[in-house]
């Protein structure tokens, strides 16, 4: 029977002879239904613009993180358009009534890589990864694959069906057809959006999987304390910082965190907020992808994940970029565009020939336990699963609403008491006059923690500029006012890495002109080895915890994100000819945490992370003690 939406019948009518996409976005009332032509195209800048009435979507696939230099398997997904020929609006529960409901068969339901495999991937990268100071955490994946005859258009829209009527707490519950490749999905989070200015990211970390009615409560209220599940989320909010220092030009505010709560699962989130002039197909190439489901440092995530996932991940961990055009302003003035971009997960791909893929993957962090891990995996493809017919269906009245549990709000606030007050509130500009406009040169050691310091140290009026440590020339390091030498993963004694090996040449020439400097993390191992210090493992490595240190008589509460450690000792530079003894703090557990000598400082907590309470306060100091013997 015909309906009050033409475009919709056509679709009914054939599914599969159009490209279409059915979009239902977070809290609303209506789908919207785009119709048009496909395009594949090279890269995010090809995007085509959108125009009035006509938004464009973009299915951008796992691999282009290759755009950004980064490590992926090329397994040919394409970089996919939808140019909307036409759209409409069609009220949600019009639509859940009207899509088909006819079971799809799904048969042969297997998962790509077996629970005990995957306990010892998870095992692995802990020991190998993590423990070897490759990064704080990496998100692995595993595919359940199956199969069906029913075509994928047709699939996809019955099972939209039954997410529209099942799930909950979805940014976006979505169906794409294209030829070959056909989504449907309800993803928790939103990846990044721009509207008239302002960027949001909503990084989600921490899972609780939904048990049964008696346990619900206590099982909930043991995981809202939960240490790996709070410093799981704190992790993923300080590598998204690092994106919104980068692409905002005031960097970032934090809020929350809040909960997202499914049909099967319930998450922790924060919402990022910031505003950035930039094209929203360069702040969609910046923050390829999310940490959520990589794991940081983003780089290396991707490096590891190549590693340790046999295949290519599609679609999986991409995102879904709607761009449209905002309404003219009363000037006339054509409206900027817009950008909406969810990540894709909790999702099915089809193909033609009928294999459907839904992939999950779980955080592994230092305090990892494979068999969780494994079940973690298991519980995030339940509710597509469950969409497919292959789990048992979960009504949304089954289960209450966990924020309004007793308790629960002053539990989730209470995250923040121990944060810094920097990134919880708006950063407006504090310059120190014996600060403002000094030159910081800041090196990146392949890793974006350099993006926070940069957006810190402006903060007190300095003018900072970022470089990549292939890219600094060794007249950059001796014509800067002041050298900041970055975080980044690895063994600071690996004889085999030439970042190392740069970045002990760039220290040199710093030192022997008797120039300023400040260093951090790996850079300040680094230099511990160059006064002498011997560096060792930890035996548990500090990868997202926050500690209290004591700073020549300063207690300082820091975020700590590593593996390695320079251990106390005579620490003896050579510094314009001369040879100069640092002062050591030291911690007994946690070995040497900072050093300081004329115009030399190190820090091995990161001052710049969320967890730093006394992380601006810090380096506000170190960077004036490096400086005060200037003229």
């Amino acid at each position: 029977m015909p309906t009050a939406h033409p475009l919709l019948d056509r679709v009914l009518a054939d599914p599969t002879g159009l490209s279409w996409a059915l979009l239902w976005r977070e809290e609303g009332t209506e789908v919207e239904l785009l119709v048009g032509e496909v395009q594949d195209i090279g890269l995010l800048a090809d995007i085509p613009e959108a125009t009035a009435g006509r938004p464009v979507l973009a299915l951008v696939p796992f691999r282009q993180v290759t755009e950004r230099g980064f490590d992926a398997h090329d397994d040919g997904t394409p970089l996919r358009v939808l140019v909307a020929a036409a759209t409409e609006r069609i009220p949600v529960d019009l639509l859940r009534d009207i899509l088909p409901s006819a079971a799809v068969e799904v048969t042969d339901e297997r998962f790509s890589v077996s629970d005990e495999e995957y306990a010892e991937i998870v095992t692995s990268v802990i020991e190998d990864e993590i423990g070897n100071g490759e990064g704080a955490n990496f998100v692995i994946r595993r595919d359940v694959i199956a199969q069906t005859d029913t075509d994928p258009a047709t699939a996809a829209l019955t099972w939209l069906r039954t997410l529209l009527t099942d799930e909950r707490g979805t940014y976006w519950t979505f169906a794409v057809h294209t030829p070959g490749h056909t989504l449907v999905g309800a993803t928790p989070e939103r990846h990044v959006s721009v509207r008239d200015g302002r960027v949001r990211m909503n990084p989600i970390s921490g899972t609780f999987r939904h048990p049964g009615e008696a346990e619900l409560e206590p099982a909930f209220r043991r995981f809202i304390v939960d240490t790996k599940e709070t410093e799981e989320l704190f992790m993923v909010v300080d590598e998204e910082m690092k994106m919104m220092a980068q692409i905002c030009s005031h960097g970032g505010r934090i809020t929350g965190p809040y909960l997202k709560q499914m049909a099967h699962l319930t998450h922790t989130e924060y919402l990022l907020d910031g505003r950035a002039d930039s094209d929203p197909r360069d702040v969609l190439r910046q923050t390829m992808f999310a940490p959520t489901v990589t794991g940081s440092p983003m780089e290396n995530a991707c490096t590891v994940i190549r590693r340790h996932e046999p295949a290519g991940r599609g679609y999986y961990s991409g995102v879904l970029a709607l761009l449209e055009r905002e309404e003219p302003g009363r000037d006339g003035v054509v409206g900027r565009e817009s950008l909406d971009a969810p990540i894709l997960i909790r999702a099915a791909h089809l193909d033609d020939a009928g294999t459907v893929t839904i992939s999950a993957g779980a955080t592994l962090v230092r305090h990892s336990d494979p068999v969780s891990e494994v079940a973690e995996t298991t519980a995030k493809a339940s509710g597509m699963l469950a969409a497919l017919g292959l789990r048992p269906r979960r009504e949304v009245r089954d289960t209450p609403t966990l924020v309004e549990l007793p308790g629960v709000r002053d539990a989730l606030e209470a995250r923040n008491d121990s944060l810094a007050a920097f990134w919880l509130s708006p950063q407006e500009a504090r310059p120190d006059p014996l600060l403002v406009g000094t030159e910081v040169l800041v090196v990146d050691a392949e890793d974006m923690w350099t993006q926070m310091l940069a957006h810190q140290v402006r903060h007190f009026g300095m003018v900072a500029r970022v470089l990549r440590w292939d890219q600094v020339a060794e007249a950059d390091v001796a014509g800067a006012e002041l050298v900041l030498f970055g975080p980044g993963p690895g063994d600071p004694d690996d004889p085999d890495d030439a970042r190392l090996a740069r970045l002990r040449e760039l220290i040199g020439v710093r030192l022997g002109a008797g120039l300023p400097l400040l260093a951090v993390c790996l850079s300040h191992q680094v230099l511990a080895r160059m006064a002498g210090l011997e560096v060792t493992k930890l035996a548990r490595p500090n990868q997202g915890v926050q500690l209290e240190v004591d700073l020549w008589g300063t207690p300082a509460r820091l975020g700590f994100y590593n593996t390695f450690v320079a251990r106390p000792g005579p620490a003896v530079l050579e510094s314009a000819g001369e040879q100069v003894e640092l002062e050591v703090a030291a911690d007994v557990e946690h070995g040497v945490v900072a050093l300081r000598g004329p115009g030399v400082a190190t820090i091995q907590g990161h001052a710049e992370s969320v967890l730093s309470r006394d992380g601006l306060v810090t380096l506000h100091s170190l960077i004036r003690h490096t400086l005060a013997g200037r003229s």
